[in-house]
């Protein structure tokens, strides 16, 4: 345990000398908020939207924004870096268990998202934001987010042990977009058409969506707010055992 605290702290380190890469993780995901709200709020306003629950349009958009900044993680990026550098065959060669290699950049990226989504959620609360099912809620919605750049972060250090690519791992950091646009992210899942509703009843995305919204829009509804947790439990479970598998299997 104290080894995977050690290299958790190594790469909170590492994140902080380049602060650089940490701006576009929370200024993209803000854009595409500001964007998206301007574009449809008119449509949905929020007296007469009963899916806004009395709420405005940017209250139902915040999830969209929160799982976009939880998928920018650098982890996998700065583990090739080490690979292309050699300091990763050092640390193998230490004696350091490889799965703490893995747990402490997953570490480190949780704590980093949980700062980032803090921000976002309080940069939107002067903007007619408020989380309904209040400080609890507020501290689930981030430790889902947290959770889900954990099992993203957990995909991308699978690529980039497999690969050992930065290019490979940067590409692979895209399929993404497809995962949250087949999402009912715009409207619920009910106003889809049905292909998309089809798309989006299959897409495990979904699932972690609506539990974030419904914490937002809804006092704690349990039952969706579970079905998000769940979602993310198992995927974490399949990528961090997937990447520790691998990370053995190194050589």
């Amino acid at each position: 345990m104290t080894k995977v605290l050690v290299l958790t702290q190594r790469s909170v380190r590492e994140a902080l000398r380049t602060p650089e890469a940490l701006l576009p993780t929370l200024f993209i995901p803000l854009f595409f908020l500001v964007v998206n709200v301007g574009q449809a709020a008119r449509i949905f306003p929020s007296g007469s939207t009963p899916f806004l629950a009395g709420q405005n349009y940017a209250a139902f958009q915040l999830p969209s924004s929160l799982l976009l900044a939880a998928s920018f993680g650098s982890a996998a990026l700065y583990l090739v870096e080490d690979i292309e550098g050699g300091y990763f065959d050092k640390l193998r060669a230490a004696p350091v268990p490889r799965t703490a290699i893995i747990f402490g950049r997953l570490g480190a990226e949780a704590l980093k998202t949980t700062a980032i989504a803090s921000t976002m959620v309080l940069i939107a609360l002067p903007f007619g934001i408020t989380i309904a099912s209040g400080f609890l809620g507020f501290a689930l919605l981030i430790l889902l987010t947290a959770s889900w750049a954990v099992v993203f972060s957990g995909f991308m250090q699978l690529i980039a042990l497999k690969t050992r690519s930065a290019a490979a791992t940067n590409s692979a950091g895209l399929i993404f977009f497809p995962l949250l646009f087949l999402t009912p992210s715009f409207v619920p899942r009910p106003l889809l058409t049905k292909p998309m509703e089809i798309a989006a009843t299959y897409n495990p995305v979904t699932y972690i969506m609506e539990a974030m919204r419904s914490i937002v829009l809804q006092d704690l509804d349990w039952p969706v707010i579970a079905r998000g947790y769940g979602v993310v439990a198992i995927l974490g479970v399949v990528m961090v055992s997937l990447s520790v598998r691998s990370i053995r299997r190194y050589d």
